[in-house]
């Protein structure tokens, strides 16, 4: 069985469509599809079906799917074991991370690893932390930099690198913003603008309230905390967000909770790390032995 026609079946599963499976292949649609057509031809099974413009498995690529994955994840996993054998930092390394990690607590140990190993090509793809974990689940990714997940996952890793304190926030001339203490109850009769509900922040926020038997009125919801935290200070509502985000344009609420989010690094216990990847995890632990 080739491995490139493999190849091209996982990326349009994946992503429904021929043409950004090309993208992401680097290739013309049509060598997609002709690798599609020779897989087909060898296992004498149609694969995918072609309605119009989407793409949908058949019974026969929903079967393959999962044992294609595993094959092409060994595969990788066996070229970095190899390539590992001659010590060098080399090679690319796809690093998935949080927006809010990326922009700041990773820029400085970026600027160290670029100085550090040059001869590493940093695939960084800015995405959700629950995301970031499905791609070191699936072999996508080899560390997640992300907000960890409130409950372990196995078969993935977790490695603690910041603590980040959560505090309440709201504009200036939001109601709450002259109480002293604002309590539970207070914010949940105002309208509250908080991540999504998939997130490991709101999760970390739903279990507090759930705790004090209460329920946050939800105006809005959006997984970008630059948004929230804009949407907040012109006064549309309250939110909890890292400490680290406050500014003059927040009031920090007196609240009497002690919220914290776990930052850290996702690896997949099954998989070998290559010798960049290990590279970064050590730079990583480096700051975390500094908090």
């Amino acid at each position: 069985m080739d491995i490139a026609n493999l190849q091209a079946f996982v990326a349009v599963a994946e992503h429904g469509s021929f043409s950004r499976a090309a993208e992401q292949l680097h290739l013309t649609q049509p060598a997609v599809s002709k690798r599609i057509a020779l897989l087909e031809a060898e296992l004498a099974v149609g694969l995918l079906d072609r309605l119009g413009r989407r793409v949908l498995l058949t019974e026969a690529g929903r079967t393959l799917l999962p044992r294609a994955r595993h094959i092409l994840r060994e595969l990788e996993d066996s070229r970095r074991l190899l390539r590992n054998l001659s010590g060098q930092v080399a090679g690319q390394l796809t690093v998935a991370t949080s927006h809010h990690i990326g922009l700041h607590r990773l820029p400085p140990v970026l600027r160290r690893f670029v100085a550090e190993y040059p001869s590493v090509q940093l695939d960084m793809r800015f995405t959700d932390s629950e995301l970031g974990c499905e791609a070191v689940l699936r072999g996508e990714a080899e560390l997640a930099i992300v907000t960890l997940p409130t409950v372990a996952h196995p078969p993935l890793q977790e490695q603690l690198i910041w603590r980040d304190p959560l505090v309440a926030v709201a504009g200036r001339d939001h109601p709450l913003a002259g109480e002293d203490p604002v309590t539970a109850a207070q914010l949940a009769a105002h309208p509250a603008i908080l991540p999504g509900s998939i997130t490991f922040t709101r999760q970390i926020v739903d279990d507090y309230f759930a705790h004090q038997r209460l329920q946050p009125r939800i105006a809005f919801a959006t997984n970008y905390l630059e948004t929230i935290k804009m949407m907040v200070a012109v006064g549309l509502g309250w939110s909890i967000l890292p400490h680290a985000m406050v500014d003059e344009g927040l009031a920090v609420l007196a609240t009497e909770f002690r919220l914290a989010r776990r930052l850290g690094v996702v690896t997949h216990a099954g998989h070998t790390l290559s010798n960049a990847a290990r590279a970064m995890l050590e730079l990583l632990e480096g700051v975390a032995d500094a908090h």
